[in-house]
This record gives C-alpha cells, structure tokens and sequence, in this order.
C-alpha cells in the first residue's frame, strides 16, 4: 500500500516538472509547443488559448509534486496531452503515409499513457481494472516507441541531421542506432519481457538526446521558440518512460508481495 511516506519516486515527481516546463514556456512565448502541439493558426482566439493551456499545464505539474494532489494532477496531464494527441490524430487519418504525423502522435499517446500509469502507481490500493488499464497503458506506450524507431528509419536523413558532427561515427550510424534501440525498447516494455531494464534504458537514451542535442541547441538559438519547446518535450518523455519504470517496478513488487505466503501464527 502506498502511502505519503512511499511517494518519494522521482519519474512522477519529475512528469511533473516537464508539464511545469512546458507551462512556463508557453506562457512566455505566449504560444503552444510548436509541432508537438499543432493547433492551427486559424482558431480563434489561439493565442488566448495558448495562455489558457499553458496555466493548466502548469497547474497540472505543480500538483504532481505533492501527495494529496498527485492523482488529480495525473489525471488531468492525461486529459491535457489528450488536446494535441487529438489533433496529430487528424493529421494521421489526413495523411496517413507521413510517418512524421505517426511519430508526432505516438509522443503524445506516450505522455497520455504515462499520466495513466502514474494516476495507478499513485492509488493506494489499486483495484483490478485499474491494474489491468495500467497494463494496456504499458501496452500503449511500447507501440508508441515503436513507432517512434520506425520514423527514426523512415526518416533517417532527417534523423541523422540532429546528430551533432563532432560525435563519430556518423549521423546515419546513430539514426539507425536509435532507431533500432527505440523499436527494442517498445517491444519488451509491450511484452513484459525485461521490461523494467528497457525503460530504463530508454530513459537513459532520452536523457543523452536532451544534453547532446536539445540543451546545445537551445544555448545556440537561446531566443527561437522551438529550441525551448523541445527541450521541454524532451524532458516530458524522459520523465515519461521514468514514470513507466516506476510503474513496472512496483507492479512487481504488489505481484511479488501477494505471491509470499503468510507465515500461520505460531509458526
């Protein structure tokens, strides 16, 4: 059974912050996260509306951060990265041979699984639907990393450009590398099978892509909107498969636990 005393995982915790960096970022450029939150410059009154979701964001994260709150908090990411996984499932169904609008929703969907999965890892005594919801929830975000190692392929040129030319061998080498690493990753946390050491690992190659790539871009480009946005979604899907090991791990734990059997009194 969780208590306060056991909230004290950091992928939660740290989902959080990502949600209050993304806030911030959109309440300052007064905008939503360019291409992960594409909502079109013809709805009305849009720049109130980045405002809006970017205070709700905020809030969101902020309540992530302390017990009594974080389930609300969980709940309510889940339903905000609803909003822009919605609209890339637009796009999709408009154009369903661009993988980029593939892999622009299979980003959200992560986010939404992983608010899912905390708001379960976050209950005191989960019931059994909430179990298995969780379990789809992991399901989901497997495919979602999947997907995202198949635009790594299908987008390799691309790719391989974000890959800073000082680091050897090339950036095709690491495209493919990724690519490949993503599409394991999803697979075992999809199966179960060493599930915990991919998402892991996966977090671990996140945290890699913000430092090597997104943090020198944004030193670069300190006053361009996007570098900012990324950096933050990039945090967001670090915490993201963070909160997911969290969440597999003491899955575990619950299954280890009932599997122990009672010692009869007197024994």
């Amino acid at each position: 059974m969780l208590s306060q005393k056991d909230y004290s995982k950091l992928g939660s915790h740290i989902f959080g912050m990502a949600a209050i960096a993304l806030g911030l970022v959109g309440l300052i450029w007064g905008d939503f996260a360019n291409v992960w939150q594409p909502v079109p410059a013809t709805v009305p009154h849009r720049a109130l509306f980045a405002y809006l979701y970017a205070t709700l964001l905020l809030l969101a994260g902020a309540a992530m951060q302390f017990w009594p709150a974080a389930r609300i908090g969980a709940v309510a990411l889940a339903v905000l990265y609803s909003l822009p996984a919605a609209l890339w499932a637009r796009r999709v169904f408009g154009f369903p041979g661009m993988i980029g609008t593939w892999g622009g929703l299979a980003e959200e969907l992560a986010l939404i699984a992983a608010a899912v999965a905390a708001f379960v890892f976050l209950t005191e005594r989960p019931s059994d639907a909430a179990k298995l919801t969780a379990r789809i929830a992991c399901i989901v975000f497997g495919l979602c990393f999947i997907t995202i190692g198949a635009e790594h392929f299908l987008a390799l040129k691309e790719t391989a450009a974000l890959v800073p030319h000082w680091i050897p061998p090339s950036g095709r080498f690491w495209g493919v590398f990724t690519g490949v690493a993503h599409v394991l990753a999803g697979l075992a946390i999809l199966s179960g099978v060493m599930a915990l050491l991919a998402a892991r690992l996966l977090t671990a190659m996140i945290f890699v892509f913000g430092v090597l790539v997104w943090l020198p871009a944004v030193y670069a480009q300190p006053h361009v909107h996007m570098m900012w946005s990324a950096n933050a979604i990039n945090l967001a899907l670090l915490a993201a498969a963070w909160t997911m090991a969290d969440a597999i791990a003491a899955r575990r734990e619950q299954k280890r636990t009932a599997e122990v059997p009672m010692t009869p009194l007197g024994a």
